[in-house]
C-alpha cells in the first residue's frame, strides 16, 4: 500500500515538473514564432512600399508623356484652325 501511494506521489511531482517544462517550451516556441512573423511582416511592408513607389513612379512618366502628346495634339488642332 505504502508502495503505491509513493508511487502515485511520485507521479504527480513529475507530472507537475514536466507540465512546467512543457508550458516554458510553448512560451519559448511562442515568442519564437511572434519573432518570426513580425519579422516577415515587416519585409512584406518594405516590399508592397517599394512596389507602390515603383508603380507610382511608372504612373507618374505614362501621365506626362500623355499630357505631352495632349499638348501636341491641342497644338496641331490650333495650327489646323488657324490655316
Amino acid at each position: 500500500m505504502r508502495k503505491i501511494i509513493l508511487g502515485l506521489a511520485f507521479l504527480a511531482v513529475v507530472t507537475v515538473s514536466c507540465k512546467e517544462e512543457t508550458k516554458a517550451k510553448l512560451d519559448d516556441a511562442k515568442e519564437a514564432v511572434t519573432s518570426e512573423v513580425e519579422e516577415k511582416i515587416d519585409t512584406a511592408t518594405v516590399k508592397v512600399e517599394k512596389a507602390v513607389d515603383t508603380l507610382q513612379a511608372k504612373t507618374s512618366k505614362v501621365l506626362e508623356k500623355g499630357a505631352e502628346k495632349l499638348d501636341k495634339a491641342a497644338d496641331k488642332m490650333k495650327e489646323a484652325a488657324k490655316k
